[in-house]
């Protein structure tokens, strides 16, 4: 009779049990997708409104869930401007050159700091961890920059921003997560620290690797605010701070040079329709490079992020 009895309490736990996870998870689902929904509306409503007809656009109120009517001729008044194929051609430049410096110096970095036997290692964490909380401000920083040369130059967009503290902890955490016995049977072999660091720590750590490359990636895509200050010539201006000046300073001139596709856009109403829609098609195309090559490296994100988390 007991042995009867505990079955079925294990039977009703067990089903009780089942009840709630299928509870949970169907209300975790719904939450997600609408969370999915929100977070993927804006992307939808750019997208939309860059291809829809520019004076239906500007009568148009509440929520955009098609575009309204079709046209491109957004995309041809942007792509007609030379300034955003310079901007897209300075933006490469400095994304590609940067990224390279950036994970250039911050492995270099990290790899020191994951050593055990580094000299006066804690003091260099604590300074290398100060500058994450301090700084000497814009003037004397902008003074700085001046002195040295980095004034209205190319350099101005790829050596201040050289190494990021907290790419570069989260790097280290992640060479320090390699078991130590790799590198103690790479140094019985007779393996420089050079040749540890390519053959043994680096093709251990491509997730934490990838994660830090797409944070760069992404940092240097966005960079303006460097170039705003440091840059006087319009032809090293990078292509965000162009979209900065249009989308901010409605310094839209593309918009009113004219005709384009067969609608007039002289009048103050049409080019302010068209204005509009220039900022839409400038934000597309802006942000679809980083959008293409994020899913490339997704499977490595949670990953990198965990391995460069769990240790300290």
């Amino acid at each position: 009779m007991k042995n009867t009895d505990s079955k079925y309490k294990e039977k009703s736990t067990i089903g009780r049990w089942k009840w709630s996870n299928v509870t949970f998870n169907v209300f975790n689902y719904i939450f997600l997708t609408f969370f999915t929904l929100i977070c993927l509306y804006p992307i939808l409503h750019i997208a939309f409104a860059s291809v829809s007809n520019p004076n239906e656009l500007m009568a148009h109120q509440g929520l955009l869930l098609k575009p309204l009517g079709f046209t491109v001729n957004g995309y041809k008044l942007v792509f007609r401007d030379n300034s955003i194929f310079t901007g897209f051609r300075n933006t490469a430049v400095y994304v590609f050159a940067g990224t390279f410096i950036n994970m250039a110096v911050t492995i270099m970095g990290a790899y020191a700091l994951s050593r055990k036997e580094l000299l006066w290692k804690t003091p260099i964490m604590i300074i290398v961890t100060i500058t994450m909380f301090f700084g000497g401000g814009l003037i004397p920083w902008f003074l700085l920059m001046k002195q040295i040369g980095l004034y209205n130059n190319v350099m101005a967009m790829l050596i201040p921003t050289a190494l990021n503290t907290w790419n570069m902890i989260i790097l280290r955490t992640g060479f320090q997560a390699v078991p130590q016995e790799l590198e103690e049977a790479a140094v019985m072999d007779g393996a420089s620290q050079a040749k540890i660091l390519m053959k043994v720590i680096l093709p251990l750590s491509k997730p934490v690797l990838a994660v830090i490359l797409l944070y760069y990636l992404v940092g240097n895509w966005n960079s303006w605010f460097n170039a705003m200050v440091l840059l006087k010539d319009r032809g090293l201006f990078p292509l965000q701070l162009l979209l900065k000046e249009i989308l901010v300073t409605n310094d839209s001139t593309m918009a009113t040079v004219g005709s384009a596709g067969g609608v007039s856009i002289n009048s103050v109403q049409g080019a302010t329709a068209y204005r509009e829609l220039v900022k839409y098609c400038v934000i597309v195309v802006a942000t679809a490079p980083i959008l293409v090559i994020y899913p490339f490296l997704q499977r490595y994100f949670v990953k990198g992020v965990y391995v460069g988390s769990i240790k300290g």
